[in-house]
């Protein structure tokens, strides 16, 4: 039986940025349109760590019961590893989605925008099969496509929207970027991985491009959302903040771009974690002053 140190590792608190950030700049945004709320704002946030939580334990119970993570670099996988029966990886995976689904509908129910409740239903779909089901589309190089509308876009506007009944072009701009950064966060990732997914049929973008576009797209992701931060300065000047994010996405595309591999990614995994969140507080912040 898996530890609670094991679960907790299971349950990739390095990917949490990616749940925090768009709550950060969405919340930035509706500040700006002067109807920022903290309660609401604590409701999304709650909502995105419960949802980021339950894919990453649905990718370990998915990917375990495949045998697609049995020879990987990283992160403990619980089912995998045998450190946990895939049942129990799959019940916490729903346990998380569940609590997702009730703050989400707490955050409905404060809001009064009903529609919302099948956009989550949408987003816990996604997360499932990402790598769960007959034909999970994270296997067939959509994995991005799902990243980007999820976390990024529907994570920003969603929590602009909730708030300020209305969403602005800062909003959209600062929800691409973050879209863009969660993409790299899963880029590296499976830039990390190519190797093992392309023998076990795994298709990720990354396998599909190959190493080394992979890693100038990697870049891209990385330094592009600090230009759309800059464009948010037009209508909110302190946007101008995320430019302190410039050396850091710098440093993590280099290290990239020159060939870092296998246990060399993981600083960089956790330094994209860490840009993300940094641009989420810089750029909410920016907005909201």
């Amino acid at each position: 039986m898996a530890t609670p140190a094991e679960w907790i590792e299971g349950a990739r608190l390095r990917t949490l940025p990616a749940a925090v950030a768009p709550v950060l700049v969405g919340t930035g945004a509706a500040a700006q349109l002067g109807s920022a709320s903290v309660p609401r704002a604590l409701l999304a946030a709650g909502v995105a760590l419960a949802l980021q939580v339950g894919v990453n334990y649905a990718n370990d119970f998915s990917d375990g019961v495949r045998g697609t993570d049995v020879d990987r670099v990283g992160p403990m996988r619980l089912t995998a590893s045998g450190a946990a029966p895939p049942r129990q990886v799959k019940t916490a995976a729903f346990a998380s989605f569940a609590v997702g689904g009730l703050l989400g509908l707490a955050l409905v129910l404060v809001s009064g925008h009903w529609w919302l409740l099948a956009v989550g239903a949408l987003a816990i779909a996604a997360a499932w099969g990402y790598t769960g089901g007959r034909r999970p589309y994270g296997y067939r190089g959509l994995g991005e496509v799902g990243v980007f509308t999820f976390f990024g876009l529907v994570a920003v506007l969603g929590t602009t929207y909730t708030q300020a009944d209305r969403i602005s072009w800062p909003a959209v701009l600062g929800a691409v970027a973050i879209g863009l950064l969660a993409c790299a966060l899963l880029m590296v990732n499976n830039l990390r991985d190519i190797p093992t997914d392309a023998v076990v049929g795994k298709r990720t973008l990354a396998v599909r491009l190959g190493d080394h576009r992979s890693r100038r797209v990697y870049a891209v992701l990385v330094v592009l959302p600090v230009l759309l931060g800059l464009a948010c300065a037009l209508a909110a000047p302190w946007s101008l903040l995320v430019l302190l994010l410039a050396p850091a996405a710098g440093i993590l595309a280099g290290t990239v771009l020159l060939g870092a591999r296998g246990v060399l990614l993981k600083p960089v995994l956790a330094g994209t974690g860490l840009l993300e969140l940094g641009f989420g507080v810089l750029l909410g912040l920016g907005l909201a002053l």
